[in-house]
């Protein structure tokens, strides 16, 4: 019983992210569905339901960045192995950790920092916010939380040679230049 009320409870969680798709796909799914999953009479069928809507799908399509909607599919033919993924990650934080020093050294920002220690690189600009960067090795992904956009795990893809955030296409190095130029006023490269 106590494994269902936590269900219960983990249901209502997803339910009331995705309220709009809750009751329309119910009641095809479930005639008998109450659109009101708040009430303690939630049944187990509407927490398998939550699942499936919930449940990720996922093909081997090649990454195609010049689709208009949806999040890029996963290639797993193009996943990384682990001393690859290890090489190009290093890299790539190494590369942000030299370029944003030396942003640091031409805009003058109160609180400006840049800092690597135990894997992860932080990039506070004072007032404005802080980034971290870091390596996921089990995802093969690097991992960014941003004060402008907030949480984004990049794959490395192959044909476009750059780190991408399948949900929304951006590449890592494109988006971190349009948000560290919006915030600090002044232009950096990163590519």
């Amino acid at each position: 019983m106590a494994y269902f009320s936590s269900s219960r409870c983990l249901a209502r969680k997803i339910l009331a992210v995705r309220p709009a798709l809750a009751h329309p796909l119910a009641s095809l799914l479930y005639p008998s569905y109450s659109a009101n999953v708040h009430e303690p009479s939630a049944t187990l069928q509407n927490i398998c339901w939550t699942s499936i809507i919930s449940s990720r799908v996922f093909c081997s399509r090649r990454l195609n960045l010049d689709e208009a909607q949806g999040p890029a599919p996963i290639d797993y033919g193009s996943l990384l192995g682990e001393d690859e993924f290890h090489t190009l990650a290093d890299s790539t934080i190494h590369d942000l950790q030299e370029k944003f020093e030396e942003y640091g050294d031409s805009v003058e920002l109160d609180g400006f920092d840049v800092d690597y220690g135990n894997q992860v690189l932080t990039l506070k600009l004072g007032g404005l916010g802080t980034y971290v960067m870091n390596k996921q090795t089990p995802n093969r992904q690097i991992w960014m939380s941003s004060p402008v956009s907030g949480p984004s795990r990049f794959d490395w893809d192959k044909s476009s040679e750059a780190w991408v955030y399948r949900r929304t296409k951006a590449k890592l190095l494109q988006l971190l230049e349009s948000e560290v130029e919006g915030l600090c006023g002044k232009p950096i490269s990163l590519s």
